[in-house]
């Protein structure tokens, strides 16, 4: 007995010692940590996933430790739940996704906490300070849909593709690539209400010509049209759209040499059961350029951008004036039962703003309009003055007035092609932030009073992937379900020679009578 009562005794003296010190044992079934040091900082990782609030239905937030040493250990907890203990020799590291979805499934609403140790050269582990991020009660959609392409400018290939990624966990897969029709544009895919069963791609080819392809529940028509930047009104019934002359030029020394200016333009709709395309003269002046347009969540208004045409020579790129064009942010009311266009308003002025403002899109819970502005015209991908804002529209009807804010989760580079998840509580969007270059989809979560929190670029499997890609992703959209329709019956319809022919009445045309735009497709 005293020979117990001496060995329990020496063990409570090490214990107690090595608490003083800060030394302490952490095992596994393969090896163990002999001693740690607390560092007192947080360990540099990338991407930066931390102090973010992330989804609780998101794929592993992998990530590289860029710290050094010649061993790591990561150990991954919250409220409820086993930890995640991830030992390994590089500065990978790479989350098993069943305890991770476990973990995040059971801590709905909780921190989720990161603590990082790092062995260095002399044996000696390091743990950081813990890095935090808050899981969100509220899923985001499941799927992401976007384009990938090589920047235009690279003159690589013209080779372009719509992708969807489940944002669950790391699987992607091909929705049309532009190889299956021989090349051409690819671009303005648009969901209604966040559903796949209805939605909207646009193609254009030197041998197919130019057409939309409609998809309603996994039937595929083409559309004898081209239907840029195209919004759903809400009931499915119809979309608007705009019809742009555009022409891409390049600046001689800037940071982004390119640059995109819209020569001509005009909005116009297509009621899904009339096949004929329509406008009206309040949303086609002919003195005036509208673009980007976007209903409102009960599809009462059409917001769009509209600026006023300052040249009257459409064969001079760019034009004299095109740094002067700055778009205003308007709406107008419409009667979907009567077909009838209401009076326009301004909501806001870019004389009033200073900037030129582009995209808008209003939440599905009808309370929050999130748009870019930049310092002038129209394409706010290729402008680095690009930034997102938001403007409480529950607060206009309170107030009557129309006030917005810079959100704080810009960078110093562009960003643009902001989406709504179907919930309201998440944004996708496309930036530039990593290095200017290519623009990559992030995700921010958005509070019930509009605060947005700091995104996270979309995760991959492997934590270094976004430093290799050489391809920009455009048009993120949150969708609730995948895509269903196979790239290859989409080819087969765009190849085919069946089609839906559409009337387009003389007056919707500002641009000359009889010429058709110059379509350009969309750059990053």
């Amino acid at each position: 007995m005293k020979k117990h009562h001496r060995y329990s005794l020496t063990i409570l003296v090490v214990v107690i010692l090595s608490a003083s010190v800060l030394v302490h044992v952490v095992r596994d079934n393969k090896q163990s940590i002999a001693q740690w040091c607390s560092v007192g900082s947080p360990p540099r990782i990338r991407p930066d996933y931390y102090g973010a609030v992330i989804p609780p239905n998101i794929a592993p937030l992998n990530f590289l430790v860029q710290e050094s040493g010649s061993h790591y250990y990561v150990k991954i907890y919250s409220k409820q739940g086993k930890p995640i203990e991830v030992f390994s020799k590089t500065p990978k590291i790479v989350i098993p996704q069943n305890q991770w979805q476990e973990l995040l499934n059971m801590n709905r609403g909780e921190e989720l906490c990161f603590d990082v140790f790092v062995k260095t050269q002399d044996d000696r582990w390091n743990l950081f300070s813990t890095l935090t991020n808050k899981i969100a009660n509220e899923d985001i959609d499941g799927f992401l849909v976007y384009r990938k392409m090589h920047p235009t400018h690279t003159h690589i290939s013209g080779k372009m593709a719509i992708y969807q990624r489940n944002l669950e966990n790391f699987n992607e897969s091909l929705i049309l690539d532009n190889g299956y029709y021989k090349g051409g544009c690819l671009n303005c895919h648009a969901f209604c209400g966040n559903n796949t069963d209805k939605m909207l791609i646009s193609v254009r080819n030197d041998l197919y010509g130019t057409s939309t392809l409609l998809i309603e529940n996994g039937v595929v028509n083409k559309i004898e049209a081209k239907f840029g930047y195209p919004s759903w009104h809400p009931s499915g019934q119809l979309t608007a759209y705009s019809i742009n002359h555009l022409s891409m030029f390049s600046h001689v020394a800037r940071n982004e040499v390119r640059d995109t200016v819209d020569l001509n333009s005009l909005l116009a709709y297509y009621p899904l059961d009339s096949k004929t395309i329509n406008t009206s003269p309040k949303i086609s002046q002919k003195k005036r350029l509208e673009t980007w347009p976007a209903w409102s969540a009960d599809g009462r208004y059409l917001y769009f951008c509209s600026a006023p045409m300052l040249w009257s020579d459409l064969n001079e790129i760019p034009p004299k004036r095109y740094k002067q064009v700055k778009y205003d942010l308007v709406r107008i009311s419409y009667d979907i039962e009567q077909d009838r266009w209401g009076e326009l308003e301004t909501v806001l002025s870019a004389q009033d703003t200073g900037l030129s403002i582009a995209m808008p899109r209003i939440s599905p819970d009808g309370r929050w309009l999130l748009f870019c502005m930049c310092n002038y015209g129209y394409f706010s991908p290729w402008q680095r003055s690009s930034d997102l804002y938001l403007m409480d529209l529950k607060a206009v009807q309170q107030t009557g007035q129309y006030k917005y804010r810079r959100l704080q989760i810009n960078s110093d580079q562009s960003e643009s092609w902001q989406s709504w998840s179907s919930n309201s509580r998440w944004i996708a969007f496309s930036s530039k932030r990593q290095h200017g270059v290519f623009t990559r989809p992030y995700l921010s979560y958005v509070d019930q009073e509009g605060k947005v929190y700091k995104p996270i670029v979309m995760p991959q499997k492997d934590p270094l992937f976004y430093d290799s890609c050489l391809k920009t992703y455009n048009i993120p959209e949150l969708v609730i379900q995948p895509v269903q329709v196979t790239g290859e019956k989409l080819a087969r319809v765009i190849r085919g020679s069946r089609k839906i022919s559409v009337d387009m009445p003389i007056t919707m045309a500002t641009l000359k009578a009889g010429v058709a735009p110059e379509l350009w497709h969309e750059g990053e």
